[in-house]
């Protein structure tokens, strides 16, 4: 769910890179302005390479090798992408494998299948699956530092208009296969917020994968502070419970996962709270259906989950990532902020019929030419 890295692999990109201006927190620590490219961003330290070179076939450290995901199958053997297309492998070559395949297997106790490894100073988020040989495993390496919401690559218009959702309430969904970089977008988001707003933010994660917890500080000397968590006894309802009762300004929870974290996550989106998540989907229709659908699972009536979800929605974005190197492709939805307002999104939401084609695709031409979604 992490694919943004901050690799600066050629002069164009450097040379296009603004200089990197630095301002202090209220701890004194630095804290970093735009530095990373937009091409650098969109694929997590994993880019395309130029034509390999004997040097370049040599092997490496694990840490020291560019790739966002790692397979590592029963037999122990290694796979990573090859930059080559889409989503071609390669087999990985690794000074330190050995040692790194020991500490995944290590930190696995038995029952979690995703958890997180710290491995040589490096994160990983790591997904343990059982194969018809064994067990194998999933690596993600997870960016050092979270991007720059203006350097994803996301179009002007979508932009602005998720930049402008900061002081709202409501829920903002980012939708997408698995590796889509849906984890990174919404990090970088609530980084925006924090940097510009201000105020509380609550994350419950497992494993917790962007470093966002710390103290960021506003142009008017306001503060932001975020606190990554984990759900209690891998309980996701529970920890959206407990970010209520902190009171937040923003509450992000890494993934819809069950059906009653689905119910208090529509609630806590409707009781004046800014909520972001994230959810396997195809697309904008899709994505919000699921969300639906796990709100019924909970015992609610079907009426009342697509109530919630037109109550509660600000704004659904479906993400890919396509193309070598990798760049963002999104598709996406936003409705009214004023819920008292008018809104075609929230009547149709009500209904359960998500015909949203002709909606987007008006929504994708005012935002491209600039222009307000919304009369306020």
């Amino acid at each position: 769910m992490g694919l943004f890295g901050k690799e600066k692999t050629d002069k164009a990109e450097t040379k296009n890179t603004q200089p990197e201006k630095n301002t202090s927190d209220i701890r004194g620590q630095v804290v970093r302005g735009n530095t990373m490219s937009s091409a650098s961003l969109l694929h997590s330290e994993a880019k395309a390479a130029p034509k390999s070179t004997y040097i370049d076939d040599l092997p490496k450290m694990v840490n020291d090798t560019n790739f966002s995901d790692l397979y590592i199958t029963p037999d122990k053997k290694t796979y990573i992408w090859s930059g080559k297309s889409n989503s071609g492998l390669k087999v990985g070559k690794f000074i330190d494998i050995q040692e790194f395949i020991s500490a995944v297997e290590e930190k696995y106790d038995g029952k979690m299948s995703s958890y997180s490894l710290r491995y040589k100073g490096r994160n990983y988020r790591i997904e343990r699956t059982i194969a018809l040989e064994g067990e194998q495993f999933c690596a993600r390496k997870m960016p050092t530092e979270i991007p720059d919401l203006e350097k994803l690559g996301l179009p002007i218009g979508v932009y602005r208009q998720l930049v402008s959702l900061a002081p709202k309430s409501g829920l903002i969904l980012f939708a997408g296969a698995t590796g889509t970089g849906k984890s990174t977008s919404i990090a970088a988001l609530i980084k925006k917020y924090l940097q510009t707003e201000g105020g509380y933010a609550f994350t419950i994660e497992d494993p917790i994968e962007m470093p966002l917890d710390g103290v960021y500080q506003t142009e008017n000397g306001d503060l932001g502070l975020c606190k990554q968590t984990t759900p209690p006894d891998g309980l996701w309802e529970e920890g959206i419970k407990s970010a209520l009762r902190s009171k937040p300004r923003y509450i992000y929870l890494g993934e819809i996962r069950s059906s009653e974290a689905a119910v208090e996550l529509l609630r806590a989106a409707t009781s004046g709270h800014l909520v972001l998540s994230t959810i396997h989907a195809n697309n904008v229709s899709d994505a919000i259906n699921s969300v639906a659908k796990y709100a019924v699972s909970s015992g609610i009536s079907e009426e009342m989950a697509y109530e919630l979800m037109a109550n509660g929605l600000l704004a659904c974005i479906h993400q890919n990532l396509v193309g070598s190197p990798r760049k963002l492709q999104v598709e996406p939805l936003f409705a009214n902020p004023d819920i008292n307002s008018g809104c075609q999104v929230r009547a149709m939401l009500r209904t359960g019929k998500l015909n949203l084609a002709t909606i987007m695709e008006s929504q994708k031409t005012k935002l491209e030419r600039g222009l307000s979604l919304f009369d306020f």
